[in-house]
């Protein structure tokens, strides 16, 4: 019996044996499968794909502008002294001709009262000259003198009398020169900076940084554009803008295109466009940015895709796209316009093109891919 025994229990033990060693395998096989799969699923990529828009009957083009004042004019002195007072200050609205500041000009003042004094000595001595050339003429019609004698006492008086037009301009020069001690306004604006205080020695002269006054007329600006190569067909004068500013983003200001400057910069490959833009309520800054937005007309049938689709390289631009077997199929295109959140396509693409939203990288022609289902239900990813 115990033999029996022995020999039934070894029996069980090698059927125990041989159950863990199948067992073992069979779980080994089993992740072995599961672990292709899950290779065969990471070497398939998952895309989004896209169907290319069809762009509408115009497109938006948003480039940076700069803002100036339609006349800016910064105010020099014209005479030296010291500042007597000003009147005006920053910000404030002046009237062409309006009183800004007085400058005090007491060299000025006295090199007047020296022409002025030369000027009369001058009179004095032209008048003694035009009486001695009236008595020598009449001493003449009696041959008491000679005709010479009598055309030097005439010569003298023609000398004393270009002396008194010599020293008279000299004296208009210098009060012309004192009438700029008074510092005007020279047309309607506002007063956009005052570099110059009360008893501020002022020195003559337009040297930079040494202006008094800058007054500006913003009742109408002036936004320059540097207008892209691609755009310049499509942007002609009289066409229409907005400006958008960023302390007022929801309030955009209209713009008009009022001339062009016809020449391609070569160091940014753009042209400079001038708008002008009414400010009646003085809701633009001059010397700001702005955001302008022109609607540009788009050609019929421009196909349009997100940025992220494109692909770059050697081959040049070219747009990953999904055949009818789930493989790639990459086509090259020709860029239109970039619209900066789109790209308008010349050629290159079929309105019913699948097309991969963001490639990977090393996405080849012929790779095989598998569409997200979100975007296999709708065909080609929704319209967008």
């Amino acid at each position: 019996m115990s033999r029996r025994k022995l020999s039934l229990f070894a029996f069980v033990l090698l059927l125990i044996a041989a159950f863990v060693v199948v067992d073992g395998i069979a779980s080994r096989r089993s992740q072995a499968a599961a672990l292709r799969e899950r290779a065969d699923e990471v070497a398939v990529p998952t895309v989004s794909v896209i169907a290319p828009a069809r762009s509408g009957e115009s497109a938006t083009l948003e480039l940076p502008g700069r803002i100036e004042a339609n006349a800016r004019a910064p105010l020099y002195a014209r005479v030296g002294g010291y500042l007597k007072r000003w009147t005006v200050d920053i910000g404030a609205h002046v009237r062409a001709g309006q009183l800004m500041a007085e400058i005090e000009t007491p060299d000025l003042d006295q090199q007047l009262l020296q022409a002025q004094a030369e000027l009369a000595t001058a009179r004095s001595a032209a008048a003694l000259a035009a009486s001695t050339a009236r008595r020598w003429q009449a001493l003449r019609a009696t041959d008491s003198v000679s005709q010479q004698e009598a055309d030097e006492k005439a010569g003298d008086l023609a000398n004393k009398q270009s002396v008194v037009n010599a020293l008279q301009a000299n004296v208009d020069r210098v009060q012309a020169l004192k009438r700029y001690a008074r510092i005007v306004a020279p047309f309607d604006g506002v007063v956009t900076a005052r570099q110059t205080d009360v008893g501020a020695l002022i020195n003559a002269g337009g040297a930079p940084g040494s202006e008094l006054f800058v007054v500006s007329d913003v009742s109408k600006l002036r936004v320059y554009v540097s207008l892209p190569q691609a755009y310049v067909s499509a942007v002609k004068p009289g066409a229409k803008a907005q400006l958008i500013v960023p302390e007022d983003p929801g309030r955009p200001h209209g713009a008009t295109v009022q001339s062009m400057s016809r020449a391609i910069s070569a160091a940014s490959g753009s042209m400079l466009i001038q708008l002008a833009a009414d400010n009646p309520g003085a809701g633009l800054l001059p010397g700001g940015f702005a955001t302008v937005r022109f609607e540009l007309p788009r050609a019929a049938g421009t196909l349009s895709i997100p940025p992220a689709a494109l692909m770059f390289g050697k081959s040049g631009l070219r747009v990953a796209t999904v055949a009818p077997d789930d493989t790639v199929l990459i086509k090259p295109v020709t860029v239109a316009r970039d619209l900066g959140h789109s790209i308008e396509l010349a050629s290159g693409l079929a309105p019913d093109d699948r097309v991969i939203e963001s490639p990977p990288d090393g996405l080849e022609n012929g790779d095989r891919v598998r569409i997200k289902a979100a975007d296999a239900k709708t065909g080609a990813g929704g319209k967008r």
